[in-house]
């Protein structure tokens, strides 16, 4: 059987406003809604991008003991970190905003700064250490540090 296709966010909030049974629409949307704890889902974005854990701490600039906790479950990152990771992983705007929301974090807003130069690296394939330099370029406080 075919997967079905993957609704977005418009999508299911349009259906969830046509709704009268939440829980209906729960067990309709199960497939589309995102529980997946944060180590899951970046086990599942190691798999995806063909990483290794190694590597993408690597790029992260992230202390190694601390991020190999992150991918196993035992720390709840701050933003910035979940951020250089996304930039090591090579992560779009997209699955930036899914491994926020799955750290239970705020999503990047265009309207703040520092939070345009995040997205702009992401979207420009930026390395930590270019967003970092970018950032200090434009006066804002580094990704980490």
């Amino acid at each position: 059987m075919p997967k079905k296709q993957e609704k977005d966010t418009d999508e299911l909030l349009h259906e969830l406003k046509r709704e009268e049974n939440v829980a209906h629409f729960i067990e309709m949307n199960e497939e589309h809604l995102q529980k997946m704890p944060l180590h899951d889902y970046l086990a599942q974005l190691l798999s995806q991008k063909n990483r290794t854990k190694s590597d993408v701490i690597r790029a992260s600039g992230l202390e190694a003991t601390y991020a190999y906790h992150i991918f196993s479950g035992d720390k709840n990152p701050s933003r910035a970190k979940i951020l250089a990771l996304a930039l090591a992983l090579g992560l779009d705007l997209k699955e930036t905003s899914r491994l926020l929301h799955a750290a239970h974090l705020p999503q990047l807003y265009a309207k703040k700064s520092w939070d345009s130069v995040l997205i702009f690296a992401l979207t420009h394939k930026k390395s930590v250490m270019e967003t970092n330099l970018l950032l200090d370029k434009l006066g804002e406080s580094p990704l980490l540090g």
